[in-house]
């Protein structure tokens, strides 16, 4: 378990201690590596106030990309208020106004110091003419990214750099994540799998043979981490499951990271799923298995794995555990190209146009080789869907104009996922 603890460490013991502040300024201390603070397509409340206090709870994940070339670089320009892309991502959450959201590649600093300052300058200002937002609670933890292995993970015949680390990166933390909440943290209770080997997953897809005996053995599973974040939300628990898995590319024939990628969605279904298929399962405190059965989650992540191209992400979409909302937009829609609006629509037998369209409509991201989906919001089976949808505005819409900076260059090559969840929602 994961404890928080005080509201700054030094740079010495960022392996080491986390940090928890209030709105006060007070910080207590403890043991644990992580960081945690108290500091339109999809409809927002028109007070601009969180919906704490209404009938339903809404949780978002998002790409941001916010990922810099050296460590403290996103620190420093969100520190100075003058960042261009961070004034987009937050204008887009503001217009959202998720009540807990995911944000995959924001690089992780010991002190949390990136994401206070996001939190502050950012969401707390008005970008354009939308509301301010605020998030009391902040979790921010170690990522496996640019964490040096000690071993020649890349097979390139030296040790050392950003591919010989436990996840790649140029520096630790590079591609982390930060979770920003209404609702309080149990602190207590949090669990992260930054340090799990890959070998201790029994039917492992691991190239042993491409990385050695020693390598093998040493070679941590998540790239970045894996984190179960309990919320309490009016007297109930909500676990929030969030990760991001390596991309399947950037491999050779061994595929290297498509089996990783594979893998790593498996750990996330194995710990949801419980049981059995949880024993190996080993937390950075020593603590063994994965959730208990009956709790009430939402699984939050770019998890770079497409339905029908991944047998893991289809598997975990699968489990009885777990519901799948499947948000959709127009934009991602429209990502297809004209000829996805083509087919015989009426005659299902002769084409397969209506599946062509309903898997298009649902694309999170605009990638070289095309849109896909691989951002999630999934929450367990006990939970009741009040909507859903994908930040992805048609070109026509005004709101299109929020996907791109001042300077005319997309803010992520992401979109925001969000779904709402009836309250009371909770174990």
């Amino acid at each position: 378990m994961s404890p928080a603890s005080s509201a700054a460490v030094s740079s010495a013991a960022a392996e080491t201690a986390s940090t928890a502040t209030n709105t006060s300024g007070a910080a207590e201390t403890s043991e644990a590596t992580a960081s945690v603070s108290t500091a339109s397509e999809a409809p927002s409340t028109s007070s601009g106030s969180s919906s704490v206090s209404a009938a339903s709870i809404r949780f978002a994940t998002f790409n941001v990309s916010m990922f810099r070339s050296s460590e403290g670089a996103l620190a420093d320009e969100l520190k100075s208020g003058a960042s261009e892309q961070a004034a987009a991502v937050a204008k887009i959450i503001q217009r959202t106004r998720p009540d807990v959201v995911l944000l995959n590649e924001f690089d992780y600093d010991a002190e949390g110091a990136a994401a206070a300052a996001f939190e502050r300058n950012f969401l707390g200002i008005s970008q354009g003419n939308e509301k301010t937002i605020s998030y009391p609670f902040v979790y921010v933890a170690p990522s496996n990214t640019g964490v040096q292995s000690g071993a020649d993970l890349d097979g390139d015949g030296s040790v050392g750099g950003s591919g010989d680390a436990y996840g790649f990166g140029e520096f630790p933390g590079q591609y982390g994540m930060v979770l920003f909440s209404k609702y309080p943290i149990d602190s207590t209770n949090v669990r992260t799998f930054q340090e799990l080997k890959w070998s201790s997953m029994p039917n492992n897809l691991m190239p042993a043979d491409f990385y050695g005996e020693l390598a093998s053995k040493s070679l941590r599973l998540p790239s970045k981490s894996l984190w179960d974040v309990p919320l309490l939300v009016h007297g109930e628990t909500v676990h929030v499951i969030a990760s991001h898995p390596t991309p399947p590319a950037f491999d050779s024939e061994e595929q290297r990271n498509v089996r990783r990628n594979h893998d790593e969605v498996r750990l996330v279904k194995d710990y949801v799923s419980g049981g059995e298929a949880a024993e190996y399962i080993v937390d950075d405190s020593g603590e063994k298995g994965g959730l208990k059965a009956g709790a009430s989650f939402v699984i939050l992540g770019d998890l770079n794995a497409q339905p029908g191209s991944s047998t893991a992400i289809d598997a975990l979409r699968a489990l009885d555990q777990v519901q799948d909302p499947m948000p959709t937009s127009k934009g991602g829609l429209l990502s297809a190209g004209p000829g996805i609006l083509a087919g015989d629509f009426l005659n299902p037998a002769k084409s397969n146009a209506l599946i062509s369209l309903s898997r298009a409509a649902t694309n999170t991201a605009q990638f070289s080789q095309g849109p896909m989906r691989v951002d999630y919001v999934l929450p367990s089976k006990d939970a009741q869907i009040e909507g859903s949808g994908v930040f992805w505005p048609e070109p026509a819409n005004a709101s299109a104009e929020l996907l791109s900076a001042e300077s005319g260059t997309d803010v992520s090559d992401h979109h925001l996922v969000w779904v709402d969840i009836a309250l009371p929602f909770g174990t």
